[in-house]
């Protein structure tokens, strides 16, 4: 295996023809240089180009071959956090802000796939909210919440199926979905017909804001413009601002064959922490049911194998007709501590540059509204989200969780106190990775599945936490921010930016 891959395999690469690009291969000077090729990086350079900038795109992999690809893809306005929680925290303005923003952010993408001609199985389905552990009552506030928000929700006690067996839930009316892989390909066809330019394979290793903004790569080419777009999963410009308010986690999908027509096509969520959520997918013949949840904060547990096969063993007691399982994979998802993504201007102040990040397990919506939202800001133009997803908020009534979260960063940092997890090298099994003490270093220790042993310092790139050894998707993680770095220490999410350090 090739160092910079995971051993994440999805639904969606199997079954969509990604356009590839070549890497950098000169300095270059354009208008708006977008740093991220998934859907909020892909989008911006998509609207930005159609509105006539010369935009350039990096990525350091390939196309949707971040978070994006690892997405279920449930197009919802059905906002992950709540609406009475919205409510509560930034007022009514604000609650009807997120259902408005979402929203659109459906219909462009609706738009977008027909004017482009992008034939990505979108269509529109209803959406079901299920009670969870606390009960009807959550969901009854939650009606009247969403309805203050400007959307026509009911609830309903006919759901076409009830797959956690709760007799009554919230339909959210039309939802969407989409093959999302399919509608990035087309996504950056049409990015480079309106002249945008896309370099995969380049990795950024710098963002210097400034009435002209300089990007610069590991391979020593720059790229200039008057605008830079960093749409990554996790700010990888912003080192601690909204990092100190938000967490990581890891969440995981199964993905079951059913009998074409079986499952109602629809989208299904839970009120439970963390929830649970189902959708469809057609295939050839058949449908592909897909189930998501047991999320956990990312490099804090060692369990991922036992998460997917209590995933699995739940969707086959509720979905009796499952057949095989087709696929399994885990993906990435920032939660802001107020719930609220972060898009604007790079809350450190520099000049020209801005962020996407913070997707609370909405990648798709947020990073197309975030899309919408930044090519205003670049046009100079007004935009009434602005001041709600601004990176710099600080939201009052959020102190309490603000602090938890920082709490449990600094427990982290006991990790340096303990004894490693082997004390030789010897002791490594095949195609695993152990922390090991020599000396004064703490090592992250991966013995390949040659048998060959590779010596990293087990400290992140980021701010210094000690990774853990993730063994489901080959990976060093850690649990401090969610930085990834693959079994060789090169880094695969952000915010850390640089490679582990050879021992």
């Amino acid at each position: 295996m090739a160092h910079g891959q995971t051993r994440t395999v999805t639904l969606w690469r199997d079954t969509a023809k990604l356009p590839s690009y070549e890497l950098l291969r000169e300095s270059a000077e354009v208008d708006v240089v977008v740093v991220g090729a998934g859907i909020a990086g892909l989008t911006t350079a998509y609207l930005l180009a159609r509105e006539g900038s010369r935009v350039l795109v990096l990525d350091d992999g390939e196309v949707a071959g971040g978070e994006t690809g690892n997405t279920t893809a449930h197009l919802s306005n059905a906002f992950d956090d709540r609406y009475t929680e919205v409510a509560r925290l930034f007022g009514a303005t604000a609650a009807r802000i997120i259902a408005e923003s979402h929203t659109v952010a459906i219909r462009m993408m609706e738009e977008i796939a027909a004017s482009e001609r992008i034939d990505c199985d979108f269509t529109w389905v209803d959406g079901f909210l299920f009670p969870g552990p606390g009960g009807v009552e959550p969901i009854l506030e939650e009606e009247g919440a969403a309805r203050a928000a400007g959307l026509d929700v009911a609830i309903t006690h006919t759901p076409p199926y009830d797959p956690f067996r709760a007799g009554v839930a919230l339909r959210f009316p039309r939802q969407a979905r989409c093959h999302p892989l399919k509608y990035l390909a087309g996504l950056a066809r049409a990015v480079e017909a309106k002249g945008g330019r896309i370099h995969t394979g380049t990795k950024v290793s710098a963002v210097h804001g400034g009435e002209v903004v300089r990007v610069d790569t590991t391979s020593g080419l720059t790229v200039q413009g008057r605008a830079c777009v960093v749409a990554t999963n996790a700010a990888i410009t912003d080192m601690v601002q909204t990092h100190a308010k938000a967490a990581s986690y890891r969440t995981f999908v199964v993905v079951l064959k059913v009998p074409q027509g079986s499952v109602p096509d629809a989208l299904y969520w839970d009120d439970n922490d963390p929830y649970t959520y189902v959708r469809l997918q057609p295939a050839d013949g058949f449908d592909f049911l897909i189930v998501g949840g047991e999320d956990y904060k990312t490099g804090q547990e060692s369990d991922d194998r036992e998460r997917l096969l209590r995933l699995e063993s739940w969707t086959r007691e509720r979905f009796p007709m499952a057949g095989e399982l087709a696929y399994s994979w885990s993906g990435q998802v920032v939660e802001p501590d107020d719930y609220v993504a972060f898009i604007g201007p790079n809350p450190d102040g520099a000049e020209n540059v801005y962020i996407i990040t913070g997707d609370s397990g909405q990648g798709m919506t947020h990073g197309v509204l975030g899309a919408r939202l930044l090519t205003d800001l670049i046009a100079g133009r007004e935009n009434e989200w602005a001041h709600l997803y601004d990176p710099k908020r600080i939201t009052a009534g959020r102190t309490l969780e603000y602090l938890k979260q920082n709490l449990n960063v600094a427990k982290q940092y006991t990790d340096w106190l303990g004894p490693g997890e082997v004390a030789s090298v010897d002791e490594v099994p095949v195609d695993t990775g152990c922390i090991m003490r020599r000396g004064g270093k703490v090592l992250a220790v991966y013995r390949d599945t040659d048998g060959f042993v590779h010596e990293y310092s087990a400290v992140c790139t980021h701010m210094k936490c000690m990774v853990a050894w993730n063994d489901l998707e080959k990976s060093w993680d850690c649990p401090c921010h969610g930085s990834r770095f693959n079994p060789y220490g090169v880094v695969l999410n952000g915010p850390a930016v640089a490679d582990l350090d050879p021992a």
